[in-house]
């Protein structure tokens, strides 16, 4: 039998040592050839006891090893694991998932089975879960992924999420590193920080699979269903939208005038229009709806932010 691909597993992580803990108790227990998985930190300037909590994991049968990163943002942090990693395929997972013995095996299952088809990059399964519980207003926003029902090819512009996301090694050399421009940087919830790539993957001429049979369950605890923290999250989200287009375009070489300009305008409407119905759904006693429409408000209002910023060329 030929022997199973090398496998890395990067987390990079920032500030959550006690959930990073959690995540790596699954990580260490894979049922996987010790000799063939590597386990590596990127630890990007957490003022937590993130190393000390690395460290607590030598004695397990498989020890993750801890890189410190000092450049702020999480695609920082993955570009240097793909420069840190030994094996062939590299599994990106985030820092507060939790996963299965066999997760490992899942994701490198395409790779292992096709290996006579262009398999760039393979998605598993992210599934939400609130340990404290969630506002029903809040739990709107979330669910799984359901890319598709089965193992197997995703259609381009489909991009799963890199909480869970396994690369051919040797793609990043040929197509290019994480964009640094997105993902999270300390406190800034910028999102997209796998579209890029996966975009290049489709444009390469490789397949991107999705693989649901061995879902990880996203974390979600309390500080992430406050008001305070979705209306946060949906304004960067909005930056980091039209951030990642003009970067597409860039990539691409076309303009994005045209596309800022029309969102400019379409937000500018957004704006008044979600706030009136958030003040008629308080008024009528929806208040789960008024702090929806808020949300989408203040989305747009990270699309006016952005958009300026976008067409003076700045970040």
């Amino acid at each position: 039998m030929p022997a199973l691909p090398s496998v890395t597993v990067a987390i990079a992580t920032y500030n959550r040592a006690q959930l990073l803990r959690q995540t790596l108790e699954g990580l260490v227990k894979q049922d996987y050839p010790a000799e063939r998985l590597e386990i590596l930190v990127i630890n990007n300037n957490s003022p937590d006891r993130t190393e000390e909590t690395v460290a607590s994991f030598a004695s397990a049968a498989h020890p993750p090893r801890h890189v410190l990163e000092r450049q702020q943002g999480a695609n920082f942090a993955r570009n240097r694991a793909i420069q840190e990693a030994r094996g062939d395929i590299i599994i990106f997972a985030d820092d507060d998932i939790l996963v299965e013995a066999g997760w490992v095996r899942e994701m490198v299952r395409p790779f292992e089975e096709h290996p006579e088809l262009r398999i760039g990059a393979v998605g598993g399964e992210v599934i939400p879960v609130f340990p404290d519980g969630c506002p029903a207003w809040v739990a709107g926003f979330h669910g799984p992924q359901a890319l598709r029902a089965g193992c197997g090819p995703l259609r381009p512009g489909q991009v799963p999420m890199s909480a869970s996301l396994a690369f051919l090694r040797r793609t990043f050399t040929e197509l290019g590193f994480f964009d640094t421009a997105l993902g999270r940087k300390g406190g800034v919830v910028f999102g997209g920080d796998e579209n890029l790539v996966i975009k290049r993957l489709f444009k390469g001429g490789y397949e991107v699979w999705f693989a649901p049979a061995c879902p990880v369950l996203h974390q979600m605890p309390a500080e992430r269903t406050t008001f305070r923290y979705v209306r946060k999250h949906a304004f960067d989200s909005a930056r980091s939208r039209v951030v990642g287009r003009v970067r597409d375009d860039q990539d691409e070489g076309r303009s994005s005038t045209g596309y800022l300009l029309s969102r400019l305008a379409g937000n500018i409407l957004k704006v008044p229009a979600f706030a009136l119905l958030s003040a008629l759904a308080f008024i009528a006693g929806q208040g789960g709806a008024a702090r929806k429409f808020l949300i989408r408000s203040w989305r747009s209002c990270g699309y006016l932010y952005q958009i300026p910023r976008s067409l003076a060329g700045k970040i």
